[in-house]
């Protein structure tokens, strides 16, 4: 049995509101970290070495955030189960997965742009109910859960602005494998010119709550896994965000698309119109 599988055996149903607390806690706590193991490092001297391809980093001081938060769940909720971007992970008997990513925008870590997060999100029997985003530079931190509605601080977030498409500013991102990357460019660029912008920011959680938050006006990347979007996008659908995988799919590693609730039909169709969600090989 896989370390993400899920077997629930507590009758209890967890409480969406307290799982959120929760997340608050373990994203802010790791995003504390994060700042304590990136002031012990000289910005160019952060250990890096490549995952899936050469300009897919991680660093000592994700394996080490990743390392605390599954620590922290073990005393808290030792029965749930984790899934861990860095590999770490484990099964759960209470129907319960987290959805851990202890540094989300590494390369913006290494290079020393203050745009990424600790991201951390809580599953009960597949579906995201609770999740927060914590940005240790800024120390931001946007939460929600499920029925909840979604805050910054004690500010209630309302998604984006009420823009036609030709105003919409749109933030993507794109794979690290080259042949991926070279098939979103050529489906980006038929946007642009129905667009008013594109944002690159590197970092989908967070991206995912400045859709929340009204600072971009839609979103969609393909390639992303569950701990890259799972609290993000919860943050995002519960401000009143529409998500799409297109096509009737929903969102998932061939694509994930957001916007606003006036923008997301006509969006989405306009992703459709470039087959956005065809970008991954067959097997991606």
């Amino acid at each position: 049995m896989c370390c993400d599988e899920r077997v629930p055996t507590d009758s209890r149903r967890p409480d969406p509101a307290e799982l959120e607390g929760l997340a608050v806690e373990l994203a802010e706590g790791a995003a504390a970290l994060v700042r304590r193991l990136r002031d012990d490092q000289r910005a160019d001297h952060v250990a890096a070495s490549a995952k899936s391809t050469a300009t897919d980093l991680v660093t000592e001081v994700d394996q080490a955030t990743e390392r605390w938060l599954i620590e922290q769940l073990a005393g808290r909720r030792p029965g749930d189960a984790i899934l861990g971007e860095e590999g770490g992970g484990r099964r759960g008997s209470t129907g319960v997965r987290w959805l851990l990513d202890p540094i989300d925008g590494t390369v913006n870590f290494v290079l020393g742009i203050p745009h990424y997060a600790v991201s951390v999100a809580a599953e009960v029997d597949g579906t995201v109910v609770a999740g927060a985003v914590s940005n240790p530079v800024s120390g931001e931190t946007f939460r929600a859960h499920l029925g909840g509605g979604s805050y910054l601080a004690g500010e209630r977030l309302s998604g984006p602005r009420d823009v036609p498409l030709s105003r919409a500013v749109v933030a993507t991102g794109f794979g690290y494998d080259a042949g991926v990357r070279t098939r979103q460019v050529a489906a980006a660029a038929p946007l642009l010119p129905q667009i008013a912008d594109v944002r690159r920011l590197g970092a989908a959680s967070l991206e995912l709550c400045f859709l929340a938050a009204g600072r971009v006006d839609a979103y969609f990347e393909a390639a992303l896994n569950p701990w890259d979007h799972a609290a993000g996008g919860l943050v995002a659908t519960e401000a009143g965000c529409r998500v799409s995988g297109l096509h009737g799919r929903p969102p998932g590693r061939h694509l994930y698309a957001a916007a606003g609730a006036e923008l997301a039909g006509e969006f989405f169709a306009l992703l459709e119109s470039v087959a956005a969600d065809e970008v991954l090989p067959a097997d991606g």
